[in-house]
């Protein structure tokens, strides 16, 4: 009889067992069993949105589950980062944010989350340089002489759109402003693809864009590019300039882009996302994407790319104090 209990227990906790194991290693080993949602927060057509929609398409390529863009703009992207970060945290929501949200904190005093204790940052995807692009209707001339030449006749008159107040397109404008001594008037949009429709429309003058979300306009024509910020040209757009080579050797902007997940997100699903992403990003297809946008996969995840976001909190703290830029 005991002998005959012993094995009944030992079948109980067997099946025990290969329940738990079936629940919880199975889940673990097919995430995502569904369609997958990243919140972008800016409307489509501006610069996160022209790397996020790549991406999906190839994560969903590769994963076989959809990468679905939800589309979330306002409030110089801090309205869909707070989204995101009272999102389920189950693995299926993710948010693809930019170098706007480590300048936010400084902008912005009331935020209704903050972004280095309320999201996971899980993986830097694309860097691309600032460029300074105009309508060539409204600052007509060969290039950037005669543009620094008619912004220093007319201070004040000429004016730049932005992603919103307190995004990088606005302290890039902001920095430009400090360093070449003149004035141009902000113009803030909820993102940069209904500031990019204005400029084209030569509703604004000129804009400080990363340079992805401007590549496909520049080639069309439809804008004009002046300068690329940094030290170098980019090699998608080798005939225009760099700042240093102008005379503006401390302009240095660089847009960047990353996926976070909400806080309580599981470590697998972290780490699986983190994969599937690397995957997506890493592929021919979504290589010649960032090629052609003057974009770099910089490939830092984790904690890396943690300390990163941190040291772009402090490094534009000190932008926003310097040039005492205010929301508009």
């Amino acid at each position: 009889m005991a002998q005959s209990l012993n094995r009944r227990d030992i079948l109980r906790t067997a099946v025990a067992g290969a329940a738990v194991y079936s629940t919880g290693g199975y889940a673990q080993s097919t995430w995502p069993n569904k369609p997958v949602t990243m919140i972008v927060p800016f409307p489509a057509g501006g610069g996160t949105d022209a790397f996020a929609r790549p991406m999906a398409a190839q994560f969903t390529r590769l994963s076989g589950k959809s990468l679905v863009i939800d589309n979330r703009g306002g409030a110089g992207g801090t309205l869909g980062a707070g989204i995101a970060a009272k999102a389920v945290p189950d693995g299926y929501t993710l948010f693809m944010g930019a170098v706007h949200h480590t300048i936010a904190p400084s902008m912005y005093p009331k935020l209704d989350y903050n972004i280095e204790t309320d999201l996971v940052p899980l993986i830097l995807v694309a860097s691309v340089p600032q460029v300074l692009v105009v309508n060539p209707k409204n600052i007509p001339g060969a290039g950037f002489k005669e543009f620094l030449a008619q912004v220093k006749a007319n201070p004040g008159k000429l004016n730049y759109g932005s992603a919103g107040g307190g995004t990088s397109h606005h302290l890039a404008g902001e920095l430009f402003k400090q360093q070449s001594k003149t004035f141009i008037t902000h113009i803030p949009y909820r993102g940069a693809g209904p500031a990019l429709n204005d400029l084209i429309a030569g509703q604004v003058d000129m804009m400080f864009d990363g340079l992805g979300s401007s590549a496909t306009h520049i080639k069309g024509g439809r804008i004009k590019a002046l300068m690329v910020s940094g030290a170098k040209r980019s090699p998608a757009f080798p005939d225009v300039p760099c700042a240093a080579e102008l005379g503006l050797p401390d302009y240095n902007v660089t847009t960047w882009y990353g996926v976070w997940a909400p806080k309580g997100t599981p470590a697998d699903a972290q780490a699986r996302a983190t994969e599937e992403i690397r995957k997506a990003v890493s592929t021919d297809e979504a290589k010649a994407v960032w090629a052609s946008q003057g974009a770099e996969f910089a490939n830092i995840s984790g904690p890396q790319f943690d300390a990163f976001v941190k040291g772009e909190i402090r490094k534009w703290a000190a932008v926003v104090k310097a040039s005492g830029a205010k929301l508009d």
